[in-house]
């Protein structure tokens, strides 16, 4: 079977996954097979960054282009794709930030199963963090527990405050073609470092 977020996420979530909206489920039902992808588009209304948050996209920038973004703006274009790759267990995710009078940027990061059960993100030069799902008032819910710089297939964990902080993300239900997505994360020392908010719907081809 080619790998899909709905599977993994029906796997890791087990009954709670009966809680999502049905819309939820639907959307992540899509496996996007190798060399057909699947296709998002919306806009942006919300990207903000702190000070710290600043300082750490800019430093991190050659390293995790377009992870951690120093900037401040709002109403702007991104297309996302998400795929898989033939042999591998990943799901692949890019996407395009068309920023107000900056250059596109562009991230891609992929999600998989550790041999442990649990759901890693890895953003790009080894660095990952492990999340963990829930599922709250029909909507799904990510957080990180932890980051991690992962070096010949061993796993090394970072010190909290090293990273930039606890990510949160929700993908909410608007309708069977629209939902919405919104990432804060936050730093048990510097508070909200980055905020990212914005509307989304599948592009069928």
């Amino acid at each position: 079977m080619n790998p899909s977020e709905g599977e993994l996420f029906k796997k890791i979530l087990g009954p709670a996954w009966g809680g999502l909206h049905p819309d939820i489920q639907a959307r992540f039902d899509h496996n996007p097979m190798p060399g057909k992808p699947l296709y998002y588009t919306g806009r942006m209304t919300e990207l903000t960054c702190s000070n710290v948050g600043r300082v750490l996209g800019y430093l991190t920038m050659p390293l995790i282009q377009g992870a951690l973004m120093p900037y401040n703006d709002a109403d702007f274009p991104v297309d996302i794709e998400v795929y898989s790759k033939e042999g591998s267990a990943a799901i692949f995710k890019q996407r395009i930030y068309r920023l107000n009078g900056r250059k596109p940027v562009q991230f891609t990061s992929y999600m998989l199963e550790s041999a442990r059960g649990e759901v890693l993100e890895y953003v790009g030069m080894g660095m990952g963090m492990k999340l963990v799902l829930a599922v709250r008032d029909g909507n799904l819910h990510f957080e990180s527990d932890g980051y991690f710089w992962q070096i010949a297939g061993v796993r090394i964990p970072m010190p909290a405050w090293l990273t930039p902080g606890k990510t949160y993300l929700c993908h909410r239900n608007n309708n069977c073609a629209q939902f919405d997505i919104r990432i804060e994360i936050r730093h048990a020392l510097f508070g909200t470092t980055f905020t990212q908010a914005g509307v989304f719907r599948e592009v069928r081809p």
